[in-house]
């Protein structure tokens, strides 16, 4: 039994696996929806952060600590993606 999730939120810093080969582990996974979006979490706002995520597959990128607004902004950006593929 596998369950649904519309969103992914990754901490892109984790134990034994990162972030970034988490997601291309997911993306890899041909049982899991192509379109699931991968939000990049992380307290490294580094030049070249939000690259790496992107190129890992991640679909967009936060970080910590966050303004309120831009966290929802980005929800609100992902969820509107999602009620799309919904009705295709």
């Amino acid at each position: 039994h596998q369950k649904k999730y519309d969103l992914v939120l990754m901490d892109v810093q984790m134990p034994e696996i990162d972030g970034l080969e988490a997601t291309q582990i997911i993306r890899k996974d041909e049982q899991i929806p192509r379109q699931l979006p991968i939000i990049a979490m992380t307290a490294n706002a580094m030049k070249g952060d939000r690259e790496k995520c992107i190129s890992a597959g991640m679909n967009d990128y936060v970080s910590k600590p966050f303004k309120l607004n831009e966290f929802y902004s980005v929800i609100e950006k992902w969820g509107t993606e999602i009620k799309k593929n919904e009705t295709k």
